[in-house]
């Protein structure tokens, strides 16, 4: 059995890969442009009553519906909520779908049930070659929705069909998902900040505190 200091080798190493592929993502300008333009759009649904459907499979649903909540709850500050949506969290609604149209219309059929003109549509996928994914984004493009994605280094199928794609430059999994989620983070300050930051502070000097 290995000894606790074995373990602390494990995690060190893991830490060290974490950190470099996050330094892989400060390094990439495409990256980095990418993110601003989807933070760009998002501000701009939210600013015209749109909203933003996420969706994933595996740990990148649950990055789709850590991101949703970032948004609907807060980030940083309490503000008015966005309206957010993952696709992954009504267990009733993808298991009927599943079940009765195919695993491969779990996420279309919800776009098709929720989606509208304007709305964005960010699919994450490490492979980037998930059928339901790429289906649900195929139907988004139909239905003039903005389209993007957070997928690993080669973006896989997504990255051609998507208006933008966000590829982490890593093939590990668990990096990819620890990039993703740190571009949720930070996609949710930019909006949140953008979009309320002013109100916020106009509202705490007409009442200082005492």
């Amino acid at each position: 059995m290995a000894r606790p200091s074995q373990f602390e080798r494990r995690a060190r190493t893991s830490i060290e890969a974490s950190i470099a592929a996050k330094r892989s993502l400060l390094r990439n300008s495409q990256i980095l442009s990418g993110l601003s333009q989807l933070a760009a759009s998002l501000i701009h649904a939210f600013k015209r009553g749109n909203k933003v459907l996420l969706f994933g499979n595996g740990g990148s649903a649950t990055d789709a519906q850590h991101i949703a909540a970032e948004l609907v709850g807060r980030f940083a500050f309490d503000r008015p909520a966005l309206p957010a949506l993952s696709l992954a969290t009504n267990l009733s609604a993808v298991t009927a779908i599943a079940n009765d149209h195919g695993f491969r219309r779990v996420f279309s059929r919800q776009i098709q049930a929720f989606g509208r003109p304007g709305d964005v549509a960010i699919a994450i996928s490490t492979s980037g070659n998930s059928p339901n994914v790429l289906h649900a984004v195929a139907l988004a493009k139909k239905m003039r929705m903005h389209t993007a994605a957070l997928t690993g280094r080669s973006g896989g199928k997504l990255k051609s069909i998507v208006d933008l794609c966000l590829r982490v430059p890593s093939d590990d999994t668990p990096r990819i998902q620890e990039c993703h989620i740190l571009l949720g983070h930070i996609l949710s300050e930019i909006v949140e900040q953008e979009l309320f930051a002013s109100r916020v502070l106009a509202r705490s000097s007409r009442n200082p505190r005492k």
